[in-house]
């Protein structure tokens, strides 16, 4: 059998190290393994019931004192039972006592009065996929979802190995006396109950598949990859337990003509140098309907025009992004001989020359004013 390690070494703390910075080093160390984020991974495992030994330890004075003076001896079956320390109890006994170290970040767990677990059913995953007026406005989509559920028919019994409460005794002899601990149930694993009757079709938790229709109500302004969740849609808990969350992934469908970035929408404009030389009017698309924009004479390519609050909403409610349209002054890439004969006669002019400098700012000086502006 291999040597227990030192508590202190489990936790990276020093042997003076005070109750906070225990919790503190323990809350790490058990959220870098925990089984929600290492999912069938041995390994993690141990090391996540290894400093929860650690910490059933030290978190308590008594159990310090005795572990400080005498080492794991002095200890030995006050944390799970004997040499094998949390060995002798599942994930859920470590979640039970220490719970609320994790906080919010992993859940799943509850119980009902008198010691019984309520189990918790699995959360679901779904995408949805949005188009552009759907982000814009936000959207009620009615999906079906085949889920597990608590089948009609089942009865239960109550659980005879712990009698109902979920929770059983075990008391232990070591050098310092009896230690009693108590633990989860591992006939009915908590829930104080077995099930005494289940018709054809139900799994042995009581549940069946069974498809159901989920109204979702996604708010404007979300984003790709971002995750709402709705509560309870998730399959149903074990024995009657309580319902996990349904997961909804949002997708954003790429629009043809509107480019998203964040808030703000980018549309490409192209215009001949005729109309960039004397000015035009351009119709522009929206997410509904279009717009008409004035392009002033002597506009050059790259100029940028803003429609402020035609964008998409923020989904904080902070305003609305602006719709950004990008003048591109498009070059024919064939001319006849009349065309290029009237092109022969403007190369020369004045009017035709590059003047780049003044009002014709570089790239960079127009993006600084542009958004300074």
């Amino acid at each position: 059998m291999s040597q227990k390690r030192d508590f202190y070494d489990i936790l990276g703390v020093d042997r003076n190290a005070s109750e906070k910075d225990i919790k503190k080093a323990y809350r790490k160390i058990a959220l870098k393994y925990h089984p929600d984020k290492n999912p069938d991974d041995k390994s993690a495992e141990e090391k996540f019931k290894e400093a929860a030994e650690a910490y059933e330890i030290l978190s308590d004075a008594d159990k310090r004192a005795r572990y400080d003076r005498f080492g794991h001896q002095g200890v030995s079956g006050a944390a799970g039972g004997g040499a094998g320390g949390f060995g002798g109890m599942n994930m859920e006994d470590i979640f039970d006592q220490f719970g609320d170290i994790f906080g919010s970040s992993f859940g799943g767990r509850s119980r009902r009065g008198g010691g019984q677990r309520v189990a918790r059913g699995s959360d679901l995953r779904i995408k949805i996929k949005l188009n552009l007026k759907e982000v814009a406005l936000g959207a009620k989509k009615k999906i079906k979802v085949n889920k597990l559920v608590n089948a009609e028919g089942v009865t239960y019994k109550t659980c005879g190995t712990c009698n109902g409460q979920g929770r059983v005794m075990r008391v232990t002899q070591t050098m310092l006396g009896a230690m009693q601990t108590q633990s989860t149930c591992h006939t009915c694993q908590g829930t104080g109950k077995l099930i005494e009757k289940r018709p054809s079709g139900v799994d042995a938790q009581g549940l069946k598949r069974q498809e159901e229709v989920v109204e979702i109500n996604i708010p404007a302004g979300v984003e790709e990859g971002m995750q709402l969740k709705v509560g309870g849609k998730g399959n149903a808990g074990p024995f009657d337990g309580v319902p996990g969350d349904l997961l909804v992934v949002i997708e954003e469908e790429r629009s043809k003509e509107l480019q998203r970035d964040g808030e703000n929408l980018h549309y490409e404009a192209y215009i001949s140098f005729i109309d960039a030389a004397l000015g035009a009017s351009l119709e522009v698309p929206l997410i509904e309907g279009k717009a008409k924009i004035k392009v002033e004479s002597g506009t050059q390519s790259g100029k940028m025009l803003r429609l402020r609050g035609k964008g998409l909403p923020s989904l904080n409610g902070y305003g609305t992004g602006d719709l950004l349209v990008h003048i591109n002054v498009w070059t024919p890439k064939k001319l006849n001989s009349e065309e290029k004969e009237l092109l022969e006669k403007l190369r020369q002019s004045e009017n035709f020359q590059p003047k780049p400098g003044g009002k014709d700012q570089g790239f960079f000086s127009k993006m600084k004013d542009f958004f300074n502006g």
